[in-house]
Parts: C-alpha cells; sequence; structure tokens
C-alpha cells in the first residue's frame, strides 16, 4: 500500500552557515561598525544582539535573505520579541522543526474532511498518510500545499 510521510524539518548544517555568513556581513558593513552586532546559533534558536531596535531589524532582514539563499524556508522562523535595555537590543528567532500534536490534529481532520480514501497517523513529530491509491496520496499533498498552514512542509519517504 503506498505511503508518504508529511514532515517539518531544515538542514541545522545549512542554517549554521547562513549564520555565519550574516555574521560576516554585519561585521563589513558601515552601517554595523562598532555597535557589537552579532548574530549566535545554538541548535534551533538564534541570538540577535545589537545597540538599537532598528539594526535588530536590519539583522532579521540579513537573517531572512542568508536562510533564503541556503535554501531554508523563512516560515520556520519564530520570531519572539526584542528585549531592548538602556544599550542593548536582544532578540531571539527560533527555528521550528517537527510537526506539533495540535497542528497534526488539525491536518488529519481536514485530510478526513476532503473525504479522500487514505489512512492518516500521527508519528512523533510527522504525519503517515497511506491509501490504496497513488492519485489519492498526490490529491492530499495538494490539499496540503493549498492550506494554510504557518509551517513549511515537506513530503518524503513516498513508498509505492
Amino acid at each position: 500500500m503506498p505511503s508518504f510521510d508529511v514532515v517539518s524539518n531544515f538542514d541545522a548544517h545549512e542554517a549554521s552557515n547562513a549564520v555565519d555568513q550574516a555574521n560576516r556581513e554585519v561585521s563589513n558593513r558601515f552601517d554595523f561598525k562598532g555597535t557589537g552586532s552579532k548574530f549566535e546559533f545554538d541548535g534551533q534558536l538564534i541570538s540577535l544582539t545589537s545597540q538599537a531596535d532598528f539594526q535588530l531589524r536590519q539583522m532579521l532582514d540579513i537573517l531572512r535573505q542568508k536562510l533564503a539563499k541556503r535554501g531554508i524556508d523563512v516560515a520556520c522562523m519564530k520570531e519572539e520579541e526584542p528585549e531592548i535595555t538602556g544599550r542593548e537590543a536582544r532578540q531571539k528567532v527560533i527555528l521550528r522543526q517537527g510537526i506539533e500534536t495540535p497542528l497534526a490534529r488539525d491536518l488529519v481532520k481536514k485530510i478526513k474532511g476532503s473525504k479522500l480514501k487514505v489512512q492518516t497517523a500521527i508519528q512523533g513529530d510527522k504525519l503517515r498518510v497511506s491509501g490504496k491509491k497513488r492519485d489519492d496520496l498526490q490529491s492530499v499533498i495538494s490539499l496540503l500545499k493549498e492550506a494554510d498552514i504557518d509551517l513549511p512542509l515537506q513530503y518524503e519517504n513516498f513508498r509505492d
């Protein structure tokens, strides 16, 4: 019986490279000279540090650009509120990975509501969809691509 997995993940090595490139650009740009602006990458958390709020926004734009060039969907970024103190502004950006259980349940409801003859199972942080016909599985993929989800989805491990 054909099946595939719906996942949401990114390449951590490419994310690390994108953060390194963003650090290099910030250190070379004239408008950031002497501000102590920097990016720090730790697993799924990117910390931005600068002197002012507008510089943080510029740094976020640089980060988005570098992540997109490296093939990482910027929709996986969850930006937290900036913390602004007297001389420093900080912001954390979380790179989300995996499909959380409430979102997985919503996706299962959406698939079942479409009346396609497929079975859906939540397996940890991914969704397994299986059915008798390959066409039904392709219909599920197109249904999920059209759905308004704030997380980038990938379709992998297709078995016939």
